[in-house]
């Protein structure tokens, strides 16, 4: 353990001297060990696209899936522990259905993503729990149009228009950063998060990955849905010819 932390990275109720809470970090960088989860939102929904990396050749093909429904109308894509991913998520869908119970009506993904953030926020008050190590991203369509937002390990949520979580976020950032996303429409988006996984992929470390796409928009009646698979193969094929192309170029500048 590096001497910085000496003793205040026992409890994650304890600020160090220069105003940090290590458990809080530490947790971030459980987060930055995962495969790379993106969301996207276009003018008229949501696409998320999960790096899921595979560390057994014996692993079955689609299990520990890291793209989920909350509600109906809401998905959410993570990073980090699975564990922690599943509390979560079960966590956003007793919210989801207390609030159907109650009002009759579907949640809004702003209050939402408050109450669990809120929720995310206060394992990081007692020195009985540690900081989950999860980011969130959840994503919705409603009348309202479509909505994302990403939860880090500190509760701290923010809206996006796009927006990374995991091993390659700054990467990935800067990819959607060059997409002119506002004007693009999620079956135009679907290709291009394939290729934003595929081209952030390392190779070297990371060797085997699983791509997951899934949506939320017009185009599926505002319900969160996997990409449908002839849309999939188109995009994952979209991902791998540009992919060729970039190292090709690259070959060519050496």
């Amino acid at each position: 353990m590096s001497s910085i932390g000496t003793g205040y990275d026992l409890s994650a109720s304890q600020f160090s001297p220069d105003g940090r809470v290590f458990q809080v970090e530490y947790a971030q960088k459980a987060v930055e060990n995962s495969g790379t989860a993106i969301g996207i939102r276009g003018k008229d929904g949501v696409v998320f696209g999960v790096e899921k990396l595979v560390t057994s050749k014996l692993y079955e093909v689609g299990a520990n899936k890291r793209l989920f429904n909350i509600d109906r109308h809401i998905g959410a894509a993570t990073a980090g522990l699975l564990a922690d991913s599943r509390h979560l998520v079960e966590i956003s869908r007793e919210e989801a259905s207390n609030y159907r119970s109650t009002y009759g009506a579907s949640i809004p993904l702003k209050y939402l993503v408050d109450r669990v953030s809120m929720y995310v926020h206060a394992h990081t008050l007692y020195s009985s729990v540690r900081p989950f190590g999860v980011g969130m991203i959840l994503g919705a369509h409603s009348a309202e149009g479509p909505e994302l937002y990403l939860i880090d390990p500190s509760g701290v949520a923010w809206g996006y228009h796009g927006c990374a979580a995991g091993k390659a976020k700054q990467n990935a950032k800067t990819e959607i950063e060059k997409l002119k996303v506002k004007d693009m429409t999620i079956k135009e988006l679907v290709k291009e998060v394939a290729k934003i996984i595929y081209v952030v992929h390392d190779e070297v470390k990371d060797k085997a990955f699983e791509l997951e796409l899934s949506w939320v928009g017009e185009i599926t009646g505002g319900k969160h849905e996997l990409v449908p698979k002839d849309i999939f193969v188109e995009a994952e094929k979209y991902a791998k010819e540009a992919l060729e192309e970039s190292d090709e170029s690259d070959e060519e500048e050496l």
